[in-house]
């Protein structure tokens, strides 16, 4: 019987393949973990090798602020609980209403917070961060560009946003905001009438819930005048990976890990966002516990 030669030469593959010598390759080890952090379209690949790509600059300096750092967290979690919840009395906390989260007094109140922009997937989009002209504000401002990179699969672009960074108790451990006593979010801001979107990410316990992020629209109306804004976090709505889910749930507020602002209205042009403070409330008249549907977990039969 007559073979093609396409069929001797996948016969050959495969018999390669099935003949080839066994050698070890570590791929689950430690020093070969794949990078799965974002890669440009048309960018190298990186070392297949961790330890290749491991920058360590060994500093005696730094571990030794990193050691002074960790032993005040660990104070700290040692001696505010004999004082009462985060370190405030007792019937102080009890009695509390309004809290003040973020306030910008000084260059080092920038440092809790981090700016990124579609710069890291090839965009044109400028945003900096800096104090106002009284260094009682923080002022975000910049350049929104929609004009997607230019490597052939990128098809959408034009975002900034403003993060706070994760806070960490002792031995890097993740510190999160209880805000279960509060219901209400209150900003004051003063932008240029562009709407912003507002993120909370709360602390997740799966794998695939670390993209959940809840969202409200933020419309500022422009102008020299201040303006107050009060959000109930019942209107925070459920999203993952950008994309609004079906399946709505409460926000977990005893454990929110960071808070942040976007903006991607897609008008190419400066922007600028000033903020004196975030706080959170708790707003008595307001009773609505969440202001969309929830999927229910355990139907009744």
């Amino acid at each position: 019987m007559a073979v093609s030669r396409t069929g001797r030469l996948l016969s050959a593959r495969l018999l390669g393949a099935y003949t080839k010598p066994l050698v070890w390759e570590p791929a689950s080890h430690f020093w070969s973990v794949p990078d799965r952090g974002y890669r440009r379209p048309g960018a190298p690949l990186p070392s297949r090798w961790l330890y290749k790509r491991i920058s360590a600059n060994f500093n005696f300096a730094k571990g030794v602020d990193g050691v002074r750092t960790t032993l005040k967290h660990l104070k700290d979690e040692f001696l505010q609980p004999w004082v009462g919840p985060q370190g405030k009395p007792l019937i102080e906390h009890m009695l509390e209403k309004t809290r003040v989260l973020w306030e910008f007094r000084g260059p080092e109140s920038l440092n809790k917070w981090v700016v990124s922009s579609d710069q890291e997937i090839g965009g044109r989009s400028e945003v900096y961060l800096k104090l106002g002209r009284n260094n009682n504000t923080c002022l975000l401002y910049g350049t929104l560009s929609a004009t997607p990179p230019r490597d052939g699969e990128t098809r959408y672009s034009g975002y900034c946003s403003m993060r706070s960074k994760q806070l960490f108790a002792s031995f890097q451990r993740k510190k999160h905001l209880d805000l279960s006593s509060f219901n209400t979010l209150h900003l004051r801001i003063r932008g240029d009438g562009r709407p912003w979107m507002i993120n909370i990410r709360p602390q997740t316990f799966f794998s695939h819930q670390r993209v959940d992020v809840y969202s409200y629209f933020l419309y500022t109306r422009g102008g020299p005048y201040w303006q107050d804004v009060k959000i109930p976090f019942s209107k925070f709505f459920l999203t993952s990976g950008g994309r609004i889910q079906d399946a709505q749930h409460y926000l977990a507020l005893d454990r929110i890990n960071t808070i942040g602002f976007t903006l991607g209205d897609k008008a190419d042009g400066p922007f600028q966002l000033e903020i004196d403070y975030i706080g959170v409330c708790s707003d008595p008249a307001h009773t609505e516990d969440y202001a969309y549907e929830v999927y229910k977990r355990n139907p009744d039969v």
